[in-house]
């Protein structure tokens, strides 16, 4: 099994207050380092350096170490400090000052879902990979309950040698699975246990998951732990939070997330809870893997029964032992509340039940919430026609029948509704979300009780999110990073993306929540299936230099030299601006009008050495796409092959509209997909 580390920020309800009188805000400042002038392998070198641009000590501040909030060796070359907007624009006069920008707050976005994903205990691709033995990862979340049984080390061996990580949890041992836990929150000091929801509960009971999860973390405490991160030895990076989309050189899980995969580092983080609506993603860099979220086809089952005999199948992770209840008056009576603070307000007001009907945006995903009284939450059809039964009826009445787990939903995997969709708008070049992977109704551990049994030691909850699908996609990249320890991080994301699935339970395409034909923007490549993408056959390379050239396309030198925290220069021989579309991404996402385009894509063969593969495609509506060759035909592993792909129109009718399709390499083994979206312009 993978080991995880917990980089971590702590999040408390005071946490967003602590400057607000202050005239001091926390700056993330990005230098140059002058030739000659500091060793930036010395740590307190750099830090002299880093002490220059700060303002001389005065008598209220005699210590310009209080200004410092932290000095980064490896995301980037600068620190974050104390400053004020004066100051700042004082530091812009020195020699190697590049620029400062304020600290943004980003937020935070099992049993059934290893073998919903095919992976089975002493069995197949799990066992296979050795259950990602040698891999650590690194999960920068709100915190962890180190004492809890999800994260026993028995039967693991010792962390491997190139561990240096820390372990800062107050009288407690960290162990084989969790091998470090460190706080980077500077103004909430203390280990890295996780009060998130302690401090929910403390402060507004009942408890409600939301998710749309409240502000949590400043991008400089998250520089810090990714900085953190890549100096301690981990593999995976794992981020469950993101921000609104912006432009890569101002987007810090971008900027941080680019110098680990540098340094062979995979990233993988969640979407965003943002959907269904368009371009509502976070997390956008194609260096990551950015995760949406699908649901299991496992139920925890309450059915509505009305009096009229008709019945509706819902969700709640409250269960009633003993007798059910028998038919009760049923009333309408909208609130605005969380779901499960509705409860809370139909019990305070005399009721006995609750009936959780959607919106009309959610459709049809349900979820299983800690309700405080008996309730189900049916989707938006259901809770229409239930409305319909009220409005009918002079004497309305229901029961709620509780069903327990129920295995084997055919509809799954189907899109989340709250799971974010692209396009992408901080580079509508490259197809975003790539992947989609378990999100709703997942089992966590959870440090608190949800249901006021205050004695329980373990506790588990049911939550959702794209917080939730991220994980899984990342322990999937362990069990790949375990097989194929050299491989880059692109080829990793590529074995990911070409394997996956587009078809459900029922064998049919994936669904969304409107039980529609999931579109592109919604699923990205499919659906995870780990046991194909731990042998792709073929994978799609990108190197660090490959990006640097796509981002010469898009931005000025400086603003590329942000992100990769080295001067670039765009026009010489070694980087030129490269169309988004010409990456060697593994989808295609192309803007296309009466100008036809041709792209190319190298292919590297990690399958048998003497393997052929045909191309097929599934045709875009209104676009003529080709590929040249139509055979690729490989006589050793590792060999790479180049095709091109020309794009032209059909017809000029239709202005602004998307349309997909695919571009599959097939050999007698292997199936390797790549999505393809065009925008057809007039």
């Amino acid at each position: 099994m993978a080991r995880m580390f917990f980089l971590t920020a702590i999040f408390m309800f005071s946490f967003h207050f602590a400057f607000a009188n202050s005239s001091l805000q926390t700056y993330i400042v990005h230098v140059k380092i002058p030739q000659g002038g500091v060793n930036s392998g010395q740590s307190e070198e750099l830090e002299t350096w880093y002490n220059s641009f700060l303002p001389e000590a005065t008598s209220s501040d005699t210590n310009n170490r209080r200004r410092m909030v932290h000095t980064y060796r490896n995301v980037i070359t600068g620190f974050a400090a104390k400053l004020s907007q004066d100051e700042v624009k004082e530091m812009e006069k020195n020699d190697g000052f590049l620029y400062a920008t304020p600290q943004k707050t980003y937020t935070l976005h099992t049993t059934h879902s290893p073998n919903f994903l095919g992976l089975y205990q002493n069995l197949g691709s799990w066992q296979g990979a050795n259950y990602g033995a040698g891999v650590i990862i690194g999960v920068l979340d709100s915190g962890i309950t180190p004492g809890h049984p999800s994260f026993s080390d028995e039967g693991m061996p010792p962390p491997p040698a190139k561990w240096k990580g820390k372990c800062e949890l107050n009288g407690t041992v960290c162990n084989n699975k969790l091998i470090g836990a460190r706080n980077f929150v500077t103004e909430v000091p203390g280990p890295p246990v996780d009060d998130f929801a302690t401090a929910r509960t403390r402060l507004a009971r009942p408890w409600e998951i939301s998710l749309r999860a409240p502000t949590c973390c400043f991008d400089s405490d998250i520089l810090a732990a990714m900085d953190a991160a890549i100096e301690d030895g981990v593999d995976i990076l794992s981020l469950s939070l993101g921000g609104v989309s912006v432009p890569f050189y101002n987007d810090s899980i971008a900027i941080g997330a680019f110098s680990a995969m540098e340094r062979g580092i995979f990233v993988s983080c969640s979407a965003g809870n943002g959907g269904p609506g368009n371009s509502s993603l976070s997390n956008e860099a194609p260096w990551i893997l950015t995760v949406g979220a699908s649901t299991i086809d496992r139920k925890i089952r309450a059915t509505a029964m009305l009096g009229n005999q008709e019945s509706y199948d819902g969700e709640s992770l409250y269960q009633l032992t003993g007798s059910l209840p028998g038919l009760l008056p049923l009333v309408y009576a909208g609130t605005s509340a969380g779901r499960v603070a509705k409860g809370q307000t139909v019990r305070d007001a005399g009721g006995a039940a609750m009936i959780l009907m959607n919106d009309e945006a959610s459709g049809y995903t349900t979820l299983a919430d800690p309700h405080v009284l008996h309730a189900t939450h049916v989707s938006y059809d259901a809770g229409l026609k239930i409305k319909n039964y009220i409005n009918s009826s002079s004497t309305p009445t229901a029961a709620i029948s509780f069903g327990g787990t129920v295995i084997g939903d055919k509809t799954a995997p189907a899109v989340a509704s709250f799971s974010s969709r692209g396009p992408n708008f901080a580079s509508p070049g490259i197809l975003k979300p790539d992947i989609i992977g378990p999100g709703a109704s997942i089992l966590a551990a959870w440090p608190v009780s949800v249901d006021n049994y205050t004695n329980e030691k373990a506790t588990f909850n049911m939550i959702s999110g794209t917080s939730m699908s991220c994980p899984h996609l990342s322990g999937v990249a362990a069990l790949i990073k375990s097989v194929h320890p050299d491989w880059s991080p692109a080829m990793i994301k590529s074995a990911i993306m070409t394997s996956a699935t587009q078809i459900n339970l029922n064998n049919s395409r994936i669904l969304d929540q409107r039980y529609l034909s999931a579109d592109i923007f919604a699923i990205g490549a499919g659906h995870v299936n780990p046991s194909m993408a731990l042998d792709p056959g073929l994978v799609y390379d990108i190197s660090s230099d490959d990006y640097i050239s796509y981002l010469c396309y898009l931005y000025t030198e400086q603003q590329v030299a942000a992100i990769v925290h080295r001067e670039i220069s765009c026009h010489g021989p070694e980087y030129t601006g490269v169309p988004e579309a010409q990456l060697n991404y593994p989808s295609f996402a192309v803007v296309l009008g009466s100008t036809n385009y041709i792209y190319s894509r190298t292919v590297t063969n990690v399958g048998d050495a003497e393997s052929t593969y045909s191309v097929q495609i599934e045709s875009v509506p209104g676009v003529n796409v080709t590929v040249q060759p139509t055979l690729l035909s490989f006589n050793e592993v590792n060999q790479q092959m180049t095709y091109k792909i020309y794009f032209s129109r059909e017809e000029y009718t239709t202005n602004g509209s998307y349309v997909q399709g695919s571009i599959s390499w097939i050999s007698a083994k292997h199936i390797v997909r790549i999505p393809v979206s065009v925008k057809l312009v007039l």
